[in-house]
């Protein structure tokens, strides 16, 4: 890894930490902070894919989720573990399929929601939560999830525009 690569991926984590925190500084309902904080992370690790490369964007996937728990925006450490393999097949989806971003966008979105429902849905049933906590988090892990990682590609591919043409 270059230095470029690492100091775009360094501004690209920061920049996605900045948007979590965001949910502290905005004063909207969580249902709306995640469509728009979670559009916004998701278009952070669709930009990282395309400027630093998967290795990068894979750290920032991990990472974020981790900083989250301790933000306290996740009730449960175990809960980082679904969330990171979703960002992680999210960015792993979209580098394989680049070459069709928009292919690569719903795929990856896809697979992405799936995976968060999926895995809320199983680790949920070990847990005792009270039931509305139950229901809010596999609401929000289902197609909320689908939404804001296509919209997140949606804004990468805006802003991946700009960056191009100052991308060397």
């Amino acid at each position: 890894m270059t230095t470029k690569i690492i100091t775009r991926a360094a501004l690209l984590l920061a920049l996605t930490l900045v948007f979590q925190s965001l949910r502290f500084i905005i004063p909207v309902t969580p249902f709306a902070s995640t469509f728009i904080i979670g559009s916004l992370v998701n278009a952070c690790l669709f930009i990282a894919v395309e400027i630093t490369g998967l290795m990068p964007a894979v750290i920032i996937a991990v990472i974020a989720p981790a900083i989250a728990y301790f933000q306290q925006l996740l009730p449960l450490p175990v809960f980082i573990v679904p969330i990171a393999a979703g960002n992680i097949l999210l960015a792993c989806i979209y580098h394989l399929c680049m070459k069709k971003r928009w292919v690569a966008i719903i795929f990856a979105a896809s697979l992405k929601a799936l995976t968060l429902y999926f895995s809320f849905a199983y680790l949920l049933r070990f847990l005792s939560l009270p039931p509305k906590v139950v229901s809010a988090l596999l609401f929000i892990m289902n197609w909320p999830q689908f939404a804001t990682a296509v919209a997140g590609g949606v804004l990468a591919g805006l802003i991946g525009r700009r960056l191009r043409t100052i991308r060397n």
